[in-house]
């Protein structure tokens, strides 16, 4: 690891701490780990529980994704020192009146594009694992995740190149990962995730 790269991996995220560029936006902040890594995973927003423990995918979410990655050998703490953890948008939205969290409006997602662009920057991932429909069409067209899920797609974003391997949201409220096709596909992302060389080295 770069000493270099970690100092400025983490600059940036202590500026990334302190942004309230989203009046809307219910803080704080919530970021992973300053990890320098090959792979990089982009959620979508935080919960309303992730600021509380200061980290994303901390509720419930979080536990279904993690048992996905245990299932083809990637520990929760293991992935959190080893794969950096961005996202589209890094606070919570707020709730939405008609139930279920809000969904960051355009600007919102425009104001925070800067810290993943940046992101992409300073580590140059080989591979990058969007989770939920806003965070794979932050890359690729996602009218339908059933055209997505279960590939590796080479991608560009902020004028670097690498694989893509999507997964769905791992939302409770979702059933899409619990029932065919989907079940099979997030399976098929899962092995194609667990092979990837960009894991291993």
């Amino acid at each position: 690891m770069s000493r270099s790269a970690l100092r400025k991996l983490r600059e940036h995220r202590d500026s990334l701490l302190s942004c309230n560029l989203c009046p809307q936006m219910v803080g704080p902040v919530v970021s992973g780990l300053a990890v320098v890594s090959r792979v990089m995973l982009v959620g979508q927003a935080p919960g309303p529980k992730e600021g509380q423990f200061g980290k994303p995918f901390a509720w419930t979410a979080g536990r279904t994704m993690f048992g996905w990655f245990a299932s083809i050998g990637l520990e929760e703490e293991a992935f959190r020192r080893s794969v950096y953890m961005a996202a589209v948008c890094r606070c919570f939205p707020g709730k939405n009146p008609k139930g279920g969290d809000r969904v960051p409006d355009a600007s919102e997602i425009a104001n925070c594009s800067g810290w993943l662009q940046r992101e992409m920057e300073l580590l140059k991932p080989e591979l990058v694992i969007p989770v939920g429909k806003l965070a794979i069409s932050q890359f690729v067209d996602c009218s339908r995740l059933i055209d997505v899920i279960g590939q590796k797609m080479h991608v560009p974003y902020a004028g670097h190149h690498f694989d893509m391997i999507a997964l769905p949201h791992p939302s409770g409220a979702s059933t899409w990962h619990r029932v065919e096709p989907g079940k099979s596909l997030l399976q098929k992302a899962l092995r194609l995730i667990g092979r990837h060389p960009a894991l291993s080295r």
